[in-house]
């Protein structure tokens, strides 16, 4: 075999020790499109009259389809993978909880996420840590159109 077929791909993710109390962590930003949220409806099945249809919707409050909330919030778990956070060092997420939708999503929107680190709490077996983490997805105008907290199970680094 040879040195590139064994080569390990570097890791560029965040270790549970590079993590601090307060720590504020930005993703890169992705404008949603007509396009991902039909896809959405495709991928799961949700063709909900306010996300699959332009001519009832525009008798809403919203005047278009609206994206899905899960969603959004998977586009963001998608924003952090590419902002580097999670790459070769998240092992899962454990828990979402006080999740708020406050805001509706159009195609044409173009969101972030901020996340501000709550707290860390190192595992007993020492290998790896718990991250909570409090998240806010906002859009091209700073509104926060969803928030919540998450807990998440990071490596720590090797010490060997």
């Amino acid at each position: 075999m040879s040195d590139l077929a064994t080569a390990e791909r570097p890791v560029r993710g965040m270790y549970f020790e590079d993590f601090e109390v307060g720590m504020i962590l930005v993703t890169p930003s992705r404008t949603i499109t007509h396009t991902d949220i039909v896809n959405f409806c495709c991928l799961t099945g949700d063709f909900n009259e306010v996300h699959a249809n332009i001519e009832y919707a525009k008798t809403t409050q919203f005047g278009d389809v609206i994206a899905h909330g899960p969603m959004v919030y998977g586009i963001s778990g998608g924003l952090q993978y590419a902002s580097g956070i999670n790459d070769g060092t998240l092992l899962a997420l454990l828990g979402i909880e006080n999740w708020k939708l406050l805001k509706p999503v159009m195609a044409g929107d173009t969101i972030r996420m901020a996340q501000s680190v709550a707290e860390t709490r190192l595992t007993s077996s020492g290998d790896k840590g718990v991250v909570k983490m409090q998240r806010q997805i906002l859009n091209q105008r700073d509104e926060v159109v969803q928030e919540m907290d998450t807990a998440m199970l990071y490596k720590c680094r090797s010490t060997t």
